[in-house]
């Protein structure tokens, strides 16, 4: 502790003599310390010196970012002088500095109110100074006159020459307002003779020539009202020195630095600890290989049906009339295997949510998140393989989304965590601080192609590493451009092979044992970056490793953002209960649809199928129906048809794996209201059984 503070008043010695490098670098090494000691008083301290160091040397966003870090710390160890004192500073940065006068003032009056105390007294007349200030700044003299009497009746309670400098020639200020210029002339002159070179007052002594000379031009003595500017720019000179700057920036970058560095020391100790939680709980690690190998089968059939689709195609070359009934049946395959991979991956999101919400100690459990994450991707990364001949048609559209950069690349990180350490593999993660916190665009798409390009680096290394780079190269109005980076130390690329590894269904350099995969991994990359209008390029040599470099631009809009999030965040909850009949043959969509519904507080039936549906709206009212399509003895839209039959006008949505393209026209003409596409976000689902109800009602 002692370490600490003599540290910090060195901090505190240098900012006096504004060797600002000094300063900013013993106030780094004092914050590690206080972080160590989790002292949120010295944490608050040293983030405040740091703060006033940027602020001295003009890097006005920094020492804002900095003075809220300590006023935060502040709050927390409910040291009242200090968070008197950061409230004040921010009302200097933002009214003098940033010429936000509102709130500048805002703050120095939020100041006052922690000054009731009397042992307070110096901190509150300070304050009262800084208001009476930023009042005559912008000409408000009314307003200012009452602080300034305060400060009049309370000299004492300054304790300082610096301070006196700055309360006469604030008398100065508002006596030559009032156009008495003698009195007004002798608080200036009382404020320039107070000054007293040993002590650290010549910033407002600085200010005190300034707004003499501007007095002395108001009255006619333009001679002495120069001498007093000359004077100004001399002091301003002496102060700024350029050497110093330049040091000193060097010097706030590496503090920034060490920022970025605690943050993620604070995430990788959270993911350890979350590690070790996970493998205490042989329940967790069960259920996490259970559906480890369902994920794991439904990625076999996917490659055994890929790799009959490429015999089939090798064979569509022999005629013409093999071709057409070849097209037919991709299409039904497509159809086909839509359906059978989306119903059990309906089923590993609905339980992993599940599982989260019932056992409130696994929500930080990285290996669900990974999972959850995992499943969902999976589902992409289907929907792309299997609709790939949309993608080169130009048929599907990028959606427009809020994100994090950092926290999309972290999340791909953690769901990689284990090919990482299979083959003793480390990723590194480089993201540029000058990147805004959130970007608009497809961050979805974006995803799968990190996914692919860090998952094959990983596969294709060993005993190495893996570095994702991701630098800000340009901005062009609201568009940020990102240059990504993915690099490995591993096998490498044979150059007459670069030209082939964008192709479908290859793969090269590899034996029947090793680097196991579909081969559509970069050619589904290549033709996502094509929707961001973004070409890939490879640099790549036998046995020193490879990388892959791409720039995609998203969007920088904050009030777009905001609007995005408004409209993403939408109340699940509602005071109506109302009454949903489920017609499902799957058991264990049942089970994941009846606990979603209820989550909302509605109530639920679910019937196995068409006919057990009639026949309990035979004896029940419900206000809406989910109908899956797919079931047997008669399915979804024959029932609906018969449904509407009866004269039954509840609402009908379809609950199906199918894709919605396909089902639209036949849904509608069956009667049924809309289409929700399983996998499905609760959000979604509620939004539409929302409406309909809603509808019906007021249709009623």
């Amino acid at each position: 502790m002692a370490k600490i503070n003599d540290l910090t008043q060195q901090a505190c010695d240098y900012l006096d003599n504004a060797n600002y490098e000094k300063s900013l670098e013993k106030s780094g090494i004092a914050l590690k310390y206080a972080f160590d000691l989790k002292n949120d008083t010295l944490i608050s301290r040293n983030y405040n010196i740091i703060a006033i160091n940027f602020h001295e040397l003009g890097e006005v966003d920094k020492a804002a970012f900095f003075y809220k870090k300590a006023l935060f710390y502040a709050k927390q160890s409910n040291i009242i002088s200090m968070r008197m004192m950061i409230t004040s500073n921010l009302g200097n940065l933002y009214f003098f500095e940033k010429k936000m006068y509102t709130d500048g003032i805002r703050y120095y009056k939020e100041s006052l109110k922690f000054g009731k105390d009397k042992k307070y007294a110096k901190e509150v007349a300070i304050t009262n100074l800084n208001i009476v200030w930023s009042y005559f700044k912008i000409g408000n003299y009314s307003e200012g006159l009452p602080y300034l009497r305060y400060i009049n009746d309370h000299q004492n309670d300054l304790k300082g020459k610096s301070d006196d400098i700055a309360l006469n020639f604030l008398n100065g200020m508002y006596w030559g307002h009032k156009k008495d210029n003698e009195k007004a002339k002798k608080y200036f002159l009382k404020a320039i003779s107070s000054y007293d070179k040993s002590s650290d007052e010549i910033t407002d002594l600085l200010y005190a020539h300034l707004e003499y000379s501007k007095f002395l031009n108001n009255i006619g003595e333009f001679e002495n009202a120069y001498k007093n500017l000359v004077i100004y720019n001399s002091i301003k000179d002496e102060i700024t020195n350029k050497e110093k700057v330049k040091k000193a920036s060097t010097a706030g970058f590496n503090r920034e630095l060490d920022e970025y560095k605690r943050q993620i020391d604070k995430i990788e100790s959270e993911k350890i600890e979350q590690y070790h939680s996970l493998r205490k709980s042989r329940i967790i690690v069960i259920l996490f290989i259970i559906i480890s190998l369902i994920l794991l089968l439904l990625i076999i059939t996917l490659i055994k049906n890929i790799r009959l689709k490429k015999k089939a195609n090798i064979e569509l070359l022999q005629a013409k009339e093999i071709a057409e009934e070849a097209s037919l049946l991709k299409t039904q395959f497509i159809s086909t295997i839509s359906h059978e991979l989306r119903t059990p991956l309906y089923g590993v999101v609905g339980i992993t949510n599940m599982l989260l919400e019932e056992h409130k100690e696994l929500s930080r459990s990285q290996h669900l998140s990974s999972l959850k994450f995992s499943a969902r991707y999976l589902l992409s990364l289907v929907n792309d393989i299997l609709q790939i001949n949309k993608i080169e048609e130009n048929k599907v559209v990028l959606e427009n989304l809020t994100f994090n950069i950092s926290d999309e690349i972290t999340v791909i990180k953690n769901s990689l965590s284990f090919l990482s350490q299979k083959n003793n593999n480390k990723i590194n993660v480089y993201v540029d601080p000058d990147i805004p916190e959130y970007l608009i665009g497809d961050k979805l798409r974006l995803a799968q192609i990190l996914m692919n390009l860090v998952s094959n680096a990983l596969k294709f290394t060993k005993d190495g590493e893996v570095e994702v780079k991701v630098d800000l190269s340009k901005i062009e109005g609201k568009n940020y451009f990102l240059d990504f980076l993915i690099k490995d130390n591993g096998v490498g690329i044979a150059i007459v092979d670069q030209g082939k590894i964008f192709e479908k269904f290859v793969q090269v350099g590899r034996k029947e044992e090793d680097y196991q995969g579909t081969g559509l991994g970069l050619s589904i990359v290549k033709r996502l970056l094509g929707l961001f209008g973004s070409n890939i390029t490879v640099e790549s040599d036998i046995g020193q490793g490879t990388s892959f470099s791409f720039v995609i631009p998203f969007e920088h809009d904050p009030q777009k953002t905001q609007k995005i999030i408004e409209d993403i965040e939408v109340d699940l909850t509602s005071n109506d209960v109302f009454k949903i009949l489920v017609v499902e043959d799957n058991l264990i969509n049942q089970m994941v649809t009846k606990k979603i519904i209820e989550k909302n507080n509605y109530t639920c039936k679910v019937v196995d199928d068409g006919f057990a549906a009639l026949e309990i709206l035979d004896k029940e009212d419900f206000d809406l129906i989910l109908m899956d399509i797919n079931m047997p003895l008669m399915n979804g839209f024959e029932t609906t048809k018969r449904i509407r039959l009866k004269g039954i006008k509840t609402p009908i949505v379809a609950l199906t794996a199918f894709d919605k393209d396909e089902i639209t026209d036949e849904a509608l003409s069956s009667g049924m209201n809309d289409i929700i596409i399983k996998p499905f976000e609760p959000v979604k689902l509620f939004k539409i059984v929302n409406y309909l109800i809603h509808e019906t009602i007021n249709a009623g």
